[in-house]
């Protein structure tokens, strides 16, 4: 098997050949659904994972490792002037991993971002949103916490939102230690990391503690009780479908546990009122885009400064491939913008 790196040049070389080309090895018309046209990158990574097994017929070991490998060749590199620092925090079940990452121009009145990573809370680490971490803390030239909580199956609903929240509020409470403005912090995800974020600032309101500065939700999942229009016809799309959703929460939640529950789906708590702004980021081509647009709703409605954007031609998981579609990384980094953004105009209030 090549190295990394070898698979990383040969899949940036083939992803650099002109659309028509790339559209003729996908199958050849461009993949047109609800309106969207899906981006022709993505269209040819999607191609190649078709004759991949469905992760849904994996164990969760060989999905975390399959997983892992695969994004290496589509994953960005890490910022120029960005530096990372691995941190263990004493958590609820033992030591939580996690990595900081501190730009050298960091303004020093900028919260710290707690970051969780993508995966269904089943698979993914800290690698897995390395370069999106970074973007953000160049950008928004805060320091970023990436949190490598804990996992299901082993650790069922709700051991990782439970790790998350910790971390939290460890971060808001040691901010100083990553020259942060004192006492206060932001929160965000990408996909089930937006779950878990969403549920932090709702759990937050509950226990009468401040909200964090900023809740910036990436394709998140916020309801895994409902049916909505996107999951059917977004239901076999690549890298996340239905098929695959369904695995996830078959892992994630016990047998007892009610999908309606908000701290499995935060869309259902009965008042969003007095919860952090929110930057709410969707993609496209995803089972979950109905989710993040209604959650941003939701939020609007109850008197929230929500920002949503939809990446229509993108997929699900775009965070994680800034080293080899170009759109992505453009959503990436404007995404940061919105979230340098919200904290400038935070502070201007």
């Amino acid at each position: 098997m090549a190295s990394p790196s070898v698979q990383r040049f040969i899949v940036r070389r083939l992803l650099s050949l002109p659309t028509p080309i790339l559209r003729a090895l996908s199958g050849g018309a461009a993949v047109y659904i609800g309106g969207r046209t899906l981006d022709p990158r993505l269209q040819f990574l999607a191609a190649g994972a078709r004759s991949a097994p469905a992760m849904s017929t994996l164990s969760p070991e060989v999905a975390r490792a399959g997983s892992a490998a695969g994004l290496v060749a589509v994953s960005g590199r890490l910022e120029p002037g960005v530096k990372i620092e691995a941190v263990t925090i004493d958590g609820p079940a033992g030591d939580l991993k996690a990595r900081a990452y501190r730009p050298a121009d960091q303004d020093p009145a900028a919260p710290i971002l707690v970051y969780a990573h993508m995966g269904g809370g089943v698979i993914g680490d800290l690698d897995m949103c390395e370069a999106f971490c970074s973007i953000l803390a160049r950008i928004v030239r805060c320091p970023v916490l990436s949190v490598d909580y804990r996992l299901a199956p082993e650790w069922r609903f709700p051991a990782g939102v439970d790790d998350v929240l910790f971390a939290y509020r460890w971060a808001r409470d040691h901010a100083e230690r990553f020259g942060a403005a004192a006492g206060v912090a932001a929160i965000g995800g990408d996909s089930m990391g937006g779950n878990f974020s969403a549920i932090v600032a709702q759990d937050l309101k509950a226990a009468g503690e401040p909200q964090p500065a900023l809740q910036l939700l990436i394709y998140p999942a916020v309801d895994v009780a409902s049916e909505t229009p996107s999951m059917t016809t977004y239901g076999e799309t690549w890298p996340l479908s239905r098929d695959t959703m369904d695995w996830f929460m078959g892992h994630y939640m016990g047998p007892g546990d009610d999908p309606a529950d908000p701290r499995l789906s935060p869309i259902k708590a009965a008042d969003l009122k007095g919860l952090a702004p929110a930057v709410i980021a969707t993609a496209g081509f995803d089972p979950l885009v109905d989710q993040g647009e209604a959650y941003a709703r939701r939020l609007r409605e109850a008197g929230v400064a929500a920002t949503y954007r939809r990446y229509d031609s993108l997929a699900h998981a775009f965070t994680a491939m800034t080293g080899a579609v170009p759109a992505a990384d453009a959503a990436c980094r404007e995404i940061a913008g919105l979230v340098r953004a919200a904290y400038e105009a935070a502070a201007a209030r």
